[in-house]
């Protein structure tokens, strides 16, 4: 079985490490003998999302997402359609903010996708620290690091990625973190995330292999050092609370 993997605009949309989330998706699927593709997609390229299985949406400046979500609007109507569809999608900063209906800045507003309930105001100052969430959909929590200016509402019905157990959040206020839709994640964590957090990884994988018909469970991999990262930061930030 092949999965292929669409990395949109990662020309502007590169700041957080999201090439390593590539890699990291790809590999494990490698790894377990699965065919993998990866598709990089310029900001003047068509994209036919009926020919991906994981669309991958970084985080860029202000300036590169003003660029991109004017691009992104050409194509709102077939994203949401994929979306809708059980796609599978990780977006991460501020692509999770263009998930949404829009980003308020001082700059002006930018219109969002509308893929998700949620919106995003511009706030000060920077929210930057390293984050423990907790999902009891994953058997561990998840680490990484957050910097950014905006702080994201979810709409009432929306289920957030996890719960901050340490750091800000998506607006250092509800005690929430990210959005899970459907098969969407949208998150602030960055570092990259995936690699840092193989159960993820694994997550989105498992999502997007379940709508192509696989029907088996992942082969375990040897994730002995990446657990013990976690565990270090967990315990460091949080005291243990998490186990």
């Amino acid at each position: 079985m092949k999965i292929t993997i669409g990395h949109l605009y990662p020309d502007l949309l590169n700041l957080y490490g999201d090439r390593g989330n590539i890699q990291c998706l790809k590999m494990r699927l490698l790894w377990r003998g699965f065919d993998a593709e990866v598709l990089r997609f310029g900001i003047d390229d068509p994209v036919d999302f009926t020919k991906l299985d994981i669309v991958l949406l970084g985080g860029g400046s202000d300036r590169e997402q003003m660029i991109v979500c004017r691009k992104l609007q050409n194509i709102q109507k077939d994203f949401k359609a994929y979306v809708e569809d059980g796609g599978t999608t990780i977006a991460v900063c501020g692509g999770y903010q263009l998930l949404g209906h829009y980003y308020n800045t001082p700059d002006g507003k930018m219109e969002g996708l509308h893929l998700v309930d949620l919106y995003t105001e511009q706030g000060s100052p920077r929210l930057i620290s390293n984050i423990v969430l907790q999902n009891d959909l994953y058997p561990y929590p998840v680490v990484g690091f957050e910097n950014h200016g905006g702080r994201t509402w979810l709409g009432k019905d929306q289920k957030p990625f996890g719960k901050v157990l340490f750091g800000h959040g998506n607006n250092d206020k509800d005690g929430q973190e990210g959005v899970i839709y459907k098969n969407v994640i949208g998150t602030y964590l960055h570092g990259p995330l995936l690699p840092k957090n193989p159960h993820v990884c694994d997550d989105l994988l498992i999502r997007a292999l379940r709508r192509k018909g696989f029907e088996g469970e992942l082969e375990p991999l040897e994730d002995q050092e990446e657990r013990e990262a976690g565990d270090y930061i967990v315990k460091r930030f949080t005291g243990g609370k998490a186990s």
